[in-house]
């Protein structure tokens, strides 16, 4: 009697220590992966990542917009162009071809001459403006287009362009 009492004893110990996975915390772990911290380096006023539109959706507003209007807003961008001279404009792709010239505030902070095609959040007024041919002939001559090009230069445009106050660059991983 007294081995079985040891058997069933030692029996027990194992079947308590026995290590079972459990299927919830295994798919538990699968949603952590999914998770990816995206950390930003900040420029002008701190501003916060959540809340901000697509470019997208942006476009939208634009298109709605007259010459002289404004709205404040919350976009994430890609950036195509930055001043080469300074980092003091840049422009960013809005989708189905369009762009927004984004300039910052008061020139109280420039961006890196190296981030085209990087993504950023940029916090600010959304206006559409009609930029006269000198301006136009100035952006241009940034981007370090010929005479050729610039001369070609000779009507105003209408643009969507972007008063930045705060703009957060998404860092490479």
């Amino acid at each position: 009697m007294k081995n079985y009492l040891i058997l069933f004893a030692l029996l027990l110990i194992i079947v308590a220590c026995k290590n079972e996975t459990n299927k919830n915390d295994a798919s538990k772990d699968d949603a952590v992966k999914e998770i990816v911290e995206v950390n930003y380096k900040s420029f002008g006023k701190e501003i916060a990542a959540k809340d901000a539109i697509e470019s997208s959706s942006m476009l939208g507003h634009y298109t709605d917009m007259k010459a002289g209007d404004s709205i404040p807003a919350k976009v994430t961008l890609k950036v195509a162009e930055v001043c080469q001279s300074k980092g003091c404009w840049m422009t960013a792709d809005l989708g189905d071809g369009n762009e927004v010239m984004v300039k910052f505030k008061d020139y109280g902070f420039f961006m890196p001459k190296n981030i085209a095609g990087q993504e950023v959040i940029v916090n600010g007024l959304a206006y559409v403006k009609e930029v006269p041919v000198d301006e136009l002939r100035h952006y241009a001559e940034d981007k370090g287009a010929s005479k050729e090009e610039i001369e070609k230069i000779t009507e105003p445009k209408r643009t969507f362009s972007f008063e930045a106050d705060g703009v957060l660059l998404v860092e490479k991983q």
